[in-house]
């Protein structure tokens, strides 16, 4: 029998988080976001989580401990990320407040954007950004450009 390139389930890209204390960041994020466990291997000091899945809606979302002699760091280690994980949600203005009430820091109340999305974002309490949206409207080009101009000329202006 042959076996399939992507494993049943799992889709072409799967985010791979490195935290500090893993089990905990599974916990949050089993409140926060609703995520399942699908399952961890603990390290050899069998406490560590060398490595664990869970899923997130129709998503697999891989984790890992912090291991520095892995080249695994943690935001914390690398003072923050630039990289961030996007979530579609029926409802990204309750995800948000959920996700405020089981830790997670406001970094931008959701709102309507030019692309047809209602979006914010939030770090979680290991240092990584979840962007969480809705989204709202199918936009053709045009439309989004001049929106995408408005919403510019919109912010140069309170900047003045």
């Amino acid at each position: 029998m042959a076996v399939k390139p992507i494993p049943k389930g799992y889709h072409t890209l799967t985010p791979h988080l490195v935290v500090r204390e893993a089990a905990k960041a599974i916990a949050f994020y089993k409140k926060a976001f609703g995520a399942t466990e699908v399952m961890k291997m603990k390290g050899p000091d069998g406490k560590s989580i060398m490595h664990a899945e869970i899923m997130i809606g129709d998503s697999h979302l891989m984790l890992a401990e912090e291991n520095k002699e892995q080249f695994a760091l943690s935001p914390q280690s690398l003072s923050g990320t630039p990289v961030s994980v996007m979530i579609y949600d029926k409802d990204v203005d309750a995800l948000f407040k959920k996700a405020v009430k089981a830790g997670a820091t406001p970094l931008m109340e959701p709102a309507d954007m030019f692309w047809g999305d209602r979006f914010g974002v939030v770090q979680d309490p290991f240092g990584h950004k979840w962007e969480l949206a809705t989204h709202k409207e199918d936009l053709d080009p045009a439309e989004m450009k001049k929106r995408m101009k408005a919403f510019f000329k919109q912010m140069t202006e309170q900047q003045h």
